[in-house]
């Protein structure tokens, strides 16, 4: 079990006392297992003796109660582990976005980063559930079989033992060592299939357009059969082991027959135990059938984790989720002698100074990658200034170039800028920013069900919403005709007439609105 794994259990609320519970019920279902298969054995041969009913009904009673025992214990079992997984899933979920907060997506690929947190987090469960319990309840139940059975004969023990050893280690192991390098390569694979799919998703029309769809969905297949070799190579291997731990099992069902037999012979062992040696090797291998399919998982978890790992021990680059300023009086916004870029890179721009005060307007103009956007991040707290001092006095909020829209409601989209908001205020923010849409119509996958000004004023509905003192917009204008981008401008100008407004923008009417300029380079 990781460090990372034992970390998140602790942190769990009675989390090892839920795990011990957990591989306690799986130990109790595999024992009633075994137990249920040995007493059965005993009851057949010694019910072909005729002897009274009365010498048959201690056992009988057993067999049900181990059958339903191991039904119980098995059901409980899963409830147990799944619950504690789920726990550490929630756990380390919300650690993942919080450390994504504190940082930047840049230069991460967005398909793999989706993996990274929802499939590569889920991992926290398989080695849990899957290979931490299934291992830990096994070896308890080899030992504990064992030593029962050299009660009544050592040498059907030590033959037992040994098979246990070569299915339920050797046949895991020779799996997980020969496959180690395609369940590793899997999980990338995984990403990189996941990215592929998410750029042809996300530039579906731009690729038809120019006719390169083609070649995009060669990249995809080219993806997906590469995971399909890698997930091939590891079921070869895994089927080699299952015939491994097969022959094993049945290798120890003839050797106890053989053991049994000349230990009845030689008068040493009762004949209705006999049975009880013979059929007991099946039922603990049964115990051993997915110890290959965990060892794999195990290295496909532990792959996963560190790739989680990896965002949870990126360095910090803004402060992460923030409290929410404090309402200012008379917002305002002061910058002296900032000196901004991104932590581990050279500085962009230096010496910047300016202040924007209430109702006044700031249009930040100059050549794409000179530094805006960079700018704005530092104004939002989501990255430090290099040097220098930045004071903002009020509630900041920012309409960033790409916003998100996101599939669900026009109501739930508004709430972004305050989940607390009712429907009233949903319907006078839509009002405000003049989008006539019913709340709870959906938008569709990327607001595909929306104009691009309506997108547009569905993401200025959020600063609305949250009553944001000081603005901070991203071309607002981008992608619009200019009919509706002129519409747009007279509403963000009306919403902030009270505010401090700094803009980033290219467009010549947008520039011409603001009372001053800040160019950059």
């Amino acid at each position: 079990m990781s460090v990372l794994v034992r970390r998140l259990i602790g942190s769990v609320p009675r989390g090892w006392g839920r795990f011990l519970l957990a591989l306690a019920l799986a130990a109790a279902a595999s024992l009633s297992s075994v137990a249920l298969m040995g007493v059965s054995g005993w009851l057949l041969s010694r019910a072909a003796e005729h002897p009274p009913v009365m010498y048959l009904t201690a056992a009988a009673v057993l067999v049900r109660a181990f059958g339903l025992s191991r039904g119980v214990a098995r059901y409980t079992e899963r409830l147990v582990g799944h619950d504690l997984g789920l726990r550490l899933q929630s756990v380390l979920r919300v650690e993942t976005y919080r450390s994504l907060a504190k940082t930047t997506l840049l230069g991460r690929r967005r398909g793999d980063l989706l993996t990274r947190v929802v499939a590569d987090v889920d991992a926290v469960l398989d080695a849990v559930v899957r290979v931490a319990i299934p291992f830990a309840s096994g070896l308890f139940v080899l030992l504990a079989t064992s030593v029962i059975v050299a009660v009544f004969s050592w040498p059907a023990a030590l033959a037992l033992l040994i098979s246990a050893l070569i299915a339920g280690v050797l046949a895991p192991w020779l799996a997980a060592r020969f496959s180690a390098r395609a369940d590793e390569a899997a999980i990338a694979g995984r990403g990189d299939l996941a990215d592929a799919v998410h750029e042809v998703g996300r530039t579906a029309l731009d690729l038809v357009a120019y006719g390169a769809q083609d070649r995009a969905l060669a990249r995809v297949a080219s993806a997906d059969d590469a995971l399909r070799r890698f997930e091939q190579r590891a079921a070869w291997t895994r089927g080699l082991a299952t015939a491994i731990q097969t022959l094993a099992a049945g290798a120890s069902v003839m050797a106890t027959l053989a053991i049994g037999t000349a230990q009845v012979r030689a008068g040493a062992l009762d004949h209705t135990m006999l049975a009880v040696l013979t059929l007991l090797p099946l039922a603990l291998h049964e115990v051993f059938s997915d110890f290959t399919k965990a060892a794999q998982t195990h290295t496909r978890a532990r792959v996963a984790l560190a790739r989680v790992s990896e965002i949870l021990a990126a360095a910090p680059i803004g402060r992460g989720d923030l409290d929410a300023s404090p309402t200012a009086e008379t917002p305002s916004v002061s910058v002296r002698d900032l000196t901004i870029g991104w932590p581990d890179a050279a500085p962009l721009r230096s010496g910047l100074s300016f202040e924007v005060g209430a109702g006044e307007s700031l249009a930040i103009v100059g050549p794409s990658g000179i530094g805006k956007t960079t700018l704005a991040a530092t104004l939002l707290g989501l990255i430090p200034p290099v040097a220098g001092r930045v004071e903002t006095r009020g509630r900041i909020g920012y309409l960033a170039q790409d916003a998100h829209i996101f599939s669900t409601s026009v109501a739930e989209n508004v709430m972004i800028g305050d989940k607390t908001a009712d429907e009233a205020r949903v319907r006078d923010a839509l009002a405000r920013v003049r989008l006539d849409v019913d709340p709870r119509r959906a938008v569709g996958e990327l607001g595909a069900s929306l104009s691009g000004g309506e997108e547009r004023r569905l993401a200025l509905s959020r600063l609305v919403v949250g009553d944001y003192q000081i603005l901070v917009l991203d071309e607002p204008t981008e992608h619009l005709d200019a009919e509706t981008a002129h519409a747009l401008l007279d509403d963000i100008w009306a919403h902030a007439s009270g505010s401090p407004l700094l803009v980033i923008t290219h467009d010549p009417g947008v520039r011409a609105r603001c009372d001053r300029e800040l160019a950059l380079g």
